[in-house]
């Protein structure tokens, strides 16, 4: 057998113990990839990351907006819904419209609080249309009322322009302002004047004993009559 030589030997070994080159395009192309991987991840990450801040914000949102809804709901229940109004000729007890008209039922059950009713005079009485009373003098013309009063029977009559019907006129003043209107027969001519916000349960008949007071050529009665007292009731 054909002796190899010492120099051989320690090439061969050399070359097996030298590890094998990756190209450079190997390289990139792993890091190219490791990349791709992590942005991948990210962008997954971001995503469900924000979507789960949305699912969240919404809940509270919407809960928010349940609580809302539900004191708002709480507090026109705890709200008194009725009132007897005390006058020189009786006691008139009515209804109040809550939900179809908040703000003015408000604004009423504010003004009560503050014995604002309290020796409220009636100053406009027609017969067979309505009784109102105020601290001072209507913003509507009387010549306006019976103007439009004259019409009455020609108009369509809605639920809310039956007679005994509880109202306030439309004005932007202040509290000082803001008057209480009974009518006695329907008046669905005055919509757009008179805001409906109540309804007579009891006492039609001491409204129609107001209705029968003697009045001048202005509609104003000629002996003293008005509100003695308001008084807030959640029952009757």
């Amino acid at each position: 057998m054909a002796r190899i030589k010492p120099q051989a030997l320690l090439n061969q070994s050399k070359k097996k113990k030298t590890p094998s080159r990756i190209s450079i395009s190997t390289i990139i192309v792993c890091n190219l990839v490791v990349a791709v991987v992590i942005l991948s991840l990210v962008t997954t990450y971001r995503h469900w990351s924000q979507r789960t801040r949305n699912t969240i914000e919404h809940e509270t949102q919407s809960q928010r907006f349940e609580d809302t809804n539900a004191a708002s709901e709480q507090k026109s229940y705890d709200l008194p819904g009725y009132a007897d109004i005390n006058t020189s000729k009786g006691l008139i007890t009515v209804e109040l419209f809550k939900e179809g008209s908040p703000k003015v039922v408000d604004k009423f059950l504010d003004l009560c609080q503050k014995d604002h009713f309290k020796g409220m005079p009636f100053h406009r009485v027609i017969k067979n249309y309505l009784v109102q009373a105020g601290h001072s003098p209507s913003s509507i013309p009387v010549e306006e009322w019976t103007a439009k009063g004259k019409l009455r029977g020609r108009l369509h009559t809605g639920p809310k322009h039956e007679a005994f019907m509880l109202g306030t006129p439309k004005t932007k003043g202040n509290n000082k302002d803001f008057e209480l209107l009974i009518t006695t027969a329907p008046i669905p001519d005055l919509n757009d004047q008179l805001i409906v916000f109540g309804r007579v349960l009891k006492g039609e008949d001491v409204v129609q004993e107001i209705e029968e007071v003697d009045t001048d050529e202005h509609y104003q009665p000629k002996s003293p009559i008005g509100i003695t007292g308001v008084v807030l009731k959640r029952e009757i």
